[in-house]
């Protein structure tokens, strides 16, 4: 089987990174480099393992994790789809069983809130975990009078947790704002969408979604 460590030394797939990740610094996007991407596979496998599923499934979403913003390379557009397909030409050269190649690309192409759908645990683990990635160090603007929506958002948050329940019934997303840089209205015009595949993606892990911000349940 493929490793995440074989995917996490390929050197082809850091420079994809890399290179993808400069394109969004060109365009003011915020962090999607190594610390995004590692969280990501770090954060979706947690849900996988806490929910117990196999080790097997585990290792696919930590791939997944890593791989997903690899599209930004080609364009920020549609990003999810064409990283699906560099995925698929990528793992496919490294020979990966073709169950576990389809498994992988399809929670690549179904993880951004415009078109994705948590079509299995991998794909919901996958969400789940990209979307709650919001904090401080991922905005690269270092003027704070000229930071966007997005950095304002990222910036005030001080705190970020996603956790699961003794129950493994929610979900939660624990998030301590600083209200100075950003207000709760901020994040919700900009992560409503988000959210929203967040709770179809915890559904499909058969629990609930919270989301809680200072303290208060908000969803």
């Amino acid at each position: 089987m493929i490793t995440f460590e074989d995917i996490r030394n390929n050197e082809a797939i850091r420079a994809y990174i890399t290179r993808a990740d400069e394109s969004l610094l060109a365009q003011g996007f915020t962090e999607h480099s190594f610390a995004h991407v590692t969280h990501v596979a770090k954060t979706a496998a947690y849900l996988l393992a806490t929910l117990g599923y196999t080790e097997h499934e585990v290792e696919l979403v930590r791939i997944a994790g890593y791989l997903h913003d690899i599209g930004n390379l080609i364009n920020r557009e549609d990003h999810s789809q064409s990283g699906a397909l560099m995925a698929f030409n990528i793992l496919s050269g490294m020979d990966m069983p073709p169950e576990d190649l389809a498994t992988v690309v399809t929670a690549i192409g179904n993880h951004d809130e415009g078109t994705g759908v948590p079509v299995n645990a991998v794909a919901a683990a996958l969400i789940l975990a990209d979307k709650s990635d919001v904090r401080r160090s991922r905005v690269r603007n270092s003027d704070v009078t000229n930071f966007d929506i997005h950095d304002r958002v990222n910036y005030s948050v001080r705190k970020s947790e996603l956790r699961i329940n003794e129950e493994h019934t929610v979900v939660k997303l624990d998030l301590t704002i600083d209200t100075a840089y950003g207000a709760v209205m901020d994040y919700f015009e900009i992560f409503l969408d988000r959210m929203i595949l967040c709770r179809k993606a915890a559904e499909r892990l058969g629990m609930r979604f919270k989301l809680i911000i200072n303290g208060q349940a908000l969803i």
